[in-house]
């Protein structure tokens, strides 16, 4: 019985090992001057037109994410579709000791998105413009819930 225990000790730390480097593994030099860039620009939001829901998703947005880096990174970054909001959160969420609970990362994508169809809407719009008709559909009615959830 201790040595299965041993075995499964190994066998959790070399998993843990295998996380932790694949989580210092450095950026290769394309995404590593893209995020450079992202962080050379502003780090808030301003947010004082916007609803109140968005008001505390941006708090929760401010708390969590600056944990791991520069709110600049996603602020300045070229996401603002969606469902590019939606890879990047989920990704965020699974880095260990993100503290990024589902309801966290439901009010981070909340933000995120609705901060792009105001702050980043030409952005927006040149993609959604590109966009296959069937991902367009998608982006612009989740965009229009999202204003519908928290216009009022």
């Amino acid at each position: 019985m201790r040595t299965d225990i041993a075995v499964l000790g190994l066998t959790i730390a070399a998993a843990a090992a295998l996380i932790a480097r694949a989580a210092d593994e450095p950026l290769d030099a394309e995404t590593k001057a893209r995020v450079e860039r992202f962080e050379k620009g502003p780090a808030t939001v301003d947010v004082s037109k916007y609803p109140d829901g968005i008001k505390e998703n941006y708090e929760v947005f401010s708390t969590k994410c600056s944990q791991c880096h520069k709110l600049s990174r996603p602020i300045n970054s070229d996401y603002a579709i969606p469902e590019e909001w939606s890879r990047y959160i989920k990704r965020m969420m699974r880095k260990p000791g993100s503290g990024i609970s589902t309801g966290d990362g439901k009010k981070i994508f909340d933000f995120l998105a609705y901060d792009s169809s105001v702050r980043k809407k030409k952005m927006l719009d040149e993609k959604l413009a590109k966009a296959p008709a069937e991902e367009k559909k998608a982006a612009e009615d989740k965009i229009k819930e999202l204003h519908d959830k928290y216009d009022k």
